[in-house]
């Protein structure tokens, strides 16, 4: 799209009220998806007998968005329009999947259908899944991005708790009804999005068109998805490159956490598969107190050394609870343990935005935190899996806390590439 700088400058959004519509838009796109995971396997399920095999199918969206996400977040950087340059992807995009997602229960009699509808929601859902986010560092300074950011992964975890209540309230008798209320949130929310923000009033998107004026030549901010990749991977300060890998590694760590736990407490602890599968849900609930208070930690005491002292009471929690293999002590494990991961949780795409070296490549680097978080998610299962195969249940969080670990040094070693490069105030 042409580099169109708005004739007349725009309204300025405050920021918190920034953050609460970006929460909105996170807590939208965040319903659609908890609600997609737990109500269309079993709409697979009346078609397919092979576990595998639906597994297989609703993990697809976590391929595709490795691939969809990068390329349409680095399309809104290089977007210039009146309208901004992630509005206009938003304003398409979510009413467009809200329309797929209500379709979705329609189509359960026919599983070629089904599948036709599923690819699709996977495809325009992950195509805009970064880009709200990008609003974040677009409007907020970079000092306030963490409680920012906190404010926004509250919302996404709140979501687990409505789609649980709309499966438990409506799923049953109104199946059908169910999609649409949740499709209603979304359309709800992107009306209120685009009522309320032009982000061409952001300092971002300002920021970004005043460098396309004074740089007519191709640089990193105008560059192919591909190219900034590379131009993180050949700068001789590792510290982009190695936090990309230590969240895909603690993003292991986390989604084994969680991906196994139902199994872990029905071969270790005795418990029954309900039971067993109850065990996070206290720790849901210590991650949503303490994820704003570690955002308020990392701007007092720095965004690295809050990941760092997180990320080691999470592997401090996974010991304990091998060391104390009740119910009780597995919950109590899970819930220091998820308030420690909150601090990586909130701060690792801030360091990760305070890092980019220019405005016109917030979009790529959120899709480059997504890509990383959602290939340890699909890793990690496996990972910690084998392990289990090897060495057995018993050893199932000291395995989670051994690559929690190789993570922690991963940001020790960024923390001491920042000191030596006097870049401390850029994270």
């Amino acid at each position: 799209m042409s580099t169109t700088i708005p004739t007349a400058p725009p309204r300025q959004l405050g920021p918190r009220r920034i953050t609460l519509l970006v929460a909105l838009a996170v807590f939208a796109q965040e319903s659609m998806w908890n609600f997609y995971d737990s109500q269309v396997p079993p709409l697979l399920r009346d078609h397919l007998a092979s576990a595998a095999l639906v597994g297989f199918i609703m993990g697809m969206d976590n391929l595709l968005g490795i691939f969809i996400q990068p390329w349409m977040a680095n399309r809104s950087d290089r977007t210039r329009t009146r309208w901004g340059r992630r509005m206009p992807y938003l304003a398409v995009g979510m009413p467009l999947a809200a329309l797929l997602f209500v379709t979705l229960p329609h189509t359960a009699d026919s599983l070629p259908l089904l599948i036709v509808v599923i690819v699709a929601f996977a495809l325009v859902s992950n195509s805009f899944k970064p880009i709200g986010e990008a609003l974040v560092p677009d409007f907020i300074a970079p000092e306030r991005r963490s409680r920012a950011n906190a404010a926004v992964k509250i919302a996404s975890s709140l979501t687990v708790i409505v789609a649980a209540l709309v499966s438990i309230l409506l799923v049953d008798d109104h199946p059908a009804l169910a999609f649409a209320l949740i499709a209603l949130i979304t359309l709800v929310s992107v009306t209120v999005l685009c009522l309320s923000i032009r982000d061409s009033s952001s300092p971002g998107y300002q920021a970004a068109v005043a460098e396309d004026a004074a740089e007519e030549s191709t640089s990193v901010g105008q560059a192919r998805i591909r190219d900034t990749i590379w131009e993180i991977v050949r700068d001789t300060d590792r510290s982009r490159l190695l936090l990309i890998v230590a969240i895909l590694v603690f993003g292991s760590a986390w989604a084994g956490s969680r991906a196994l736990v139902t199994p872990y407490g029905m071969e270790t602890l005795g418990l029954s598969r309900g039971d067993a599968g109850g065990l996070t849900l206290p720790s849901g609930v210590a991650f949503l107190l303490a994820a704003y208070p570690t955002a308020l930690f990392a701007e007092r005491f720095g965004r690295l050394r809050t990941m760092i002292a997180g990320m080691a009471i999470f592997a401090a929690a996974m010991v304990l609870g091998t060391l104390v293999q009740t119910p009780t002590g597995t919950v109590v494990a899970f819930c220091i343990g998820a308030a420690g991961a909150s601090a990586f949780l909130v701060n690792a795409v801030v360091v990760l935005w305070n890092l980019a070296p220019s405005a016109r490549v917030f979009g790529t680097y959120a899709a480059l935190y997504a890509v990383g978080w959602q290939s340890g998610a699909f890793l990690g299962p496996a990972l910690i899996g084998g392990a289990v195969d090897i060495l057995g249940w018993q050893t199932m969080l000291l395995d989670i806390a051994v690559v929690a670990a190789i993570a922690v040094v991963i940001v020790v070693r960024i923390d001491r590439l920042q000191r030596r490069g006097d870049l401390e105030r850029a994270v």
